[in-house]
């Protein structure tokens, strides 16, 4: 199934209105949340070409390093700590049009220049984040909030 994504080209509407079927797809009746998360990860790289797209995942009182695409990043995040941390603390996703101005940033890489986290809930708690950081300015928008939402919502694990 993997090799059968398609990069769609078009407006950012467009491109998430085609990639939702395939992440559908990707992501139906598997349970395993390392694998659910890479795939994830993985097709929302190649279609955008972010800079890096990937997960923390809670364990132990802070964010642990999950599935990702990009270069390397930071292991661990302190809750309430950077993005990450502040939408893990907030429950509530968070858009970075620049990590400059964002008090606490933590640069995991200079490269990045925009930001959004998006949490992911079980049972009224957050228990994961995803994380896609941009190389350009004003990278993100409600239009991004909404479909990574709802492709998030779709990662199932037993």
């Amino acid at each position: 199934m993997a090799e059968d994504l398609e990069i769609i080209q078009g407006s950012k509407n467009d491109q998430y209105e085609s990639l939702m079927p395939q992440v559908k797809g990707l992501l139906d009746g598997e349970t395993d949340l390392v694998a659910n998360m890479a795939n994830l990860a993985g097709a929302l790289k190649e279609q955008f070409n972010w800079l890096w797209v990937g997960f923390y995942i809670v364990k132990n009182g802070e964010l642990v390093l999950g599935p990702f695409q990009g270069p390397v990043a930071c292991t661990r995040i302190r809750y309430g700590k950077g993005v990450c941390g502040s939408a893990w603390a907030e429950g509530k996703t968070l858009i970075v049009r620049d990590v400059e101005q964002f008090p606490g940033h933590i640069a995991c890489s200079s490269l990045s220049k925009s930001e959004i986290v998006v949490p992911l809930m079980r049972d009224g708690e957050v228990v994961a984040v995803l994380d896609v950081d941009s190389s350009e300015l004003n990278s993100f928008d409600e239009t991004d909030q909404q479909y990574l939402e709802e492709m998030t919502k779709l990662i199932r694990w037993d």
